[in-house]
């Protein structure tokens, strides 16, 4: 059996969470065209006959304005190290190799893969210059994908597998995210409300689960809590005559079992992107600490 661990990092929106939901074949993490949509390191499982590869994806690396951003930063750099057995650092086939690519790259081993994404809407002319300009930081192999059509993925995981050492299986065959199943929930309301809500919310936006419960014969109970920073956002997040929650929680239900009951309310917590003790209870921690 062969098994480790393979961090996806680079900057946001890239598509590290497309890629892992594309390998693992199901929604691992969520995804939006907003920055700082993940925030935490997610796990994604992909087991084989005799091989398990567990990803890591990671916040988006960016220049943090907040506490909040400094501790997604912190969690993404921690995946470039320490019980990692293989590195991916991604780049975006359209857009230029900039500061923040290469600010990931110095930061990285130079053993790590280096992938470009979205060659399936890149120019031909345009993948190629990215791989030029990647040449030149000197990692030690190179793969153009699409994480969104699946091209190039194969042989790229081909790669890691032949990377990792022996070792045991760490999940179920039937594990496919390594996500309590209330964060998971709760990760989900937030997806919704990242793609309803203006570009300005987004980043005020936090959810969590402060009610779970299990109903025999029925779908669970969940009650989501949705933090924003300032009371003039709470209409937008409810939407005139709760139209938002409303839209949000059909989608949400759809994604859980039958009879699942989500329950929305909006709670205004001033600035908890600059608080210590809200982004601890929020599960945003620094990585190390329990």
């Amino acid at each position: 059996m062969k098994s480790g661990f393979c961090s996806i990092v680079g900057r946001p929106n890239v598509g590290k969470s497309t890629l892992v939901n594309r390998i693992c074949g199901t929604k691992v993490s969520i995804v939006s065209d907003k920055v700082q949509t993940t925030r935490t390191q997610v796990r994604g499982v992909l087991t084989m006959r005799d091989a398990q590869i567990v990803f890591v994806d990671t916040p988006g690396i960016l220049k943090p304005r907040t506490l909040l951003g400094e501790r997604t930063n912190a969690a993404a750099t921690s995946a470039l190290s320490g019980g990692v057995d293989v590195v991916m650092v991604m780049i975006d086939a359209t857009m230029p190799l900039g500061k923040g690519d290469r600010w990931v790259a110095e930061r990285a081993p130079k053993s790590s893969l280096l992938v470009v994404n979205k060659v399936d809407v890149a120019s031909r002319r345009a993948v190629l210059e990215q791989l030029r300009k990647a040449s030149e930081i000197g990692f030690s192999e190179y793969f153009p994908i699409s994480a969104e059509t699946g091209e190039g993925i194969g042989p790229l995981i081909d790669v890691v597998l032949s990377r990792l050492p022996e070792g045991p299986q760490y999940y179920p065959d039937d594990m496919i995210r390594d996500v309590p199943e209330a964060v998971w929930v709760a990760e989900l309301v937030r997806e919704q409300l990242l793609h309803v809500t203006n570009e300005e919310l987004p980043h005020s936006i936090a959810c969590r689960v402060v009610e779970y419960e299990e109903r025999s014969g029925k779908g669970p109970y969940v009650r989501v809590e949705i933090l924003v920073e300032r009371e003039s956002q709470k209409p937008i997040v409810i939407g005139k005559g709760g139209s938002v929650l409303k839209e949000v929680g059909t989608a949400v239900r759809a994604q859980l079992p039958p009879g699942a009951y989500v329950e929305l309310f909006v709670k205004v917590a001033k600035d908890w992107q600059r608080s210590n003790l809200l982004l601890d209870r929020l599960g945003y921690q620094f990585p190390g600490r329990d």
